[in-house]
């Protein structure tokens, strides 16, 4: 998937109005994303996103464990100007099902692996209980 329909898709996805504030959605979920992810499964993911995607994701920052989704949006509430856990919630689920679509079933299994549960939701992927 390239820049532009990575870019448009989230955009259409949280229907923001513009492509700057898709963009601003984007880099804040994949920093904390990546932030979330090691080995195989991080380097596999960043190949499959556009470039300017995976340079935000790689960035050096790590968790020392992967935060409860709640913890996740909150976080990204807080990056966020403005935003509120609701709108959050809203910019990570564009983001997060947009990553979904990249990544394909087979790493998104390996992923939610990684993650502690609940995560299936926030990538649109609901897994049977």
């Amino acid at each position: 998937m390239n820049w532009e329909t990575f870019l448009d898709q989230v955009k259409d996805r949280g229907e923001y109005p513009t492509r700057h504030e898709a963009e601003r959605a984007i880099r804040t979920v994949l920093a904390l994303l990546g932030a979330h992810l090691v080995g195989t499964e991080r380097a596999d993911l960043a190949a499959r996103l556009p470039e300017t995607c995976a340079l935000v994701f790689l960035d050096p920052m790590h968790a020392p464990e992967p935060l409860a989704p709640e913890r996740f949006v909150r976080a990204a509430a807080a990056w966020i100007d403005g935003a509120t856990e609701q709108t959050a919630t809203w910019d990570v689920s564009a983001v997060l099902s947009t990553v979904a679509d990249a990544a394909g079933d087979e790493l998104m299994g390996r992923i939610l692996l990684q993650l502690p549960p609940g995560y299936d939701l926030l990538f649109g992927q609901p897994q049977p209980v």
